[in-house]
């Protein structure tokens, strides 16, 4: 079986160009699609006054280096290439652990894709520190050539775990994956902190949640403001 060659071609025995932008429509159309299904989610909590367990939602089409270099690394060949799971990628990012199952129950019922698997890095933390959930989507889109099954990774984390995971990804770039052992340890530390601040918060979740719907209402805001003598706008 040939290797990909995810360069100019896909393979040196073929002279067929490997078209890049024809390749990730899909993709970019799939990441599109859920980051606007999820955040209206978030509206529809919102307008019905209800605490919304997602904060943001951000998404990304993986870049071609890091498919070229994935594909080599795991070997998958022009025929399996689609079988790469996280091309499209969707980070649903919440408050409090708690949140994190809630919003995993809300994937687990919509009908419009299906889990395929599930990693749970929260109850099982990597030995690095990393903690996150992760879900492997199929995801049905239509495109003018017909129907197509897309394959996504949907990561629901915490503030906390993100902050984190952004830290930790940066530093692994800028070390070209070998993070020195000094720095490593602080990392780990801080990974630490990292999910005792996620125990703290959750531990006071109730008090918090009643204060924010409190300051996502305009009229509450107004009478809070008068009550307290404050013109300006919150900080």
């Amino acid at each position: 079986m040939t290797s990909v060659n995810l360069d100019k071609h896909m393979t040196e025995s073929t002279a067929t160009e490997f078209n890049w932008e024809e390749f990730l429509d899909p993709y970019v159309q799939t990441v599109g699609e859920l980051k606007i299904k999820l955040r209206g989610v978030r509206k529809q909590f919102l307008k019905k006054k209800l605490y919304s367990p997602i904060e943001f939602v951000t998404g990304r089409v993986k870049r071609r280096d890091s498919i070229r270099k994935k594909a080599v690394m795991r070997g998958y060949t022009q025929e399996t290439i689609r079988e790469m799971e996280d091309i499209a990628g969707v980070r649903v990012m919440v408050q409090f652990v708690d949140d994190v199952w809630d919003v995993l129950e809300l994937l687990r019922k919509r009908k419009d894709l299906k889990i395929i698997e599930e990693r749970d890095y929260i109850h099982n933390q990597k030995a690095s520190g990393y903690r996150s959930y992760h879900v492997v989507i199929e995801y049905p889109i239509d495109m003018i050539e017909g129907a197509q099954v897309v394959l996504a990774e949907i990561q629901i984390r915490t503030l906390a775990m993100n902050f984190w995971a952004t830290i930790e990804h940066s530093l692994s770039y800028k070390y070209g994956g070998v993070i020195p052992d000094e720095v490593r340890e602080r990392l780990t530390t801080a990974a630490h902190m990292a999910a005792q601040l996620d125990m703290e918060m959750g531990a006071i979740r109730e008090d918090i949640q009643e204060a924010q719907l409190l300051f996502d209402d305009p009229q509450a805001r107004l009478d809070y403001k008068k009550e307290n003598g404050e013109d300006n706008e919150l900080w």
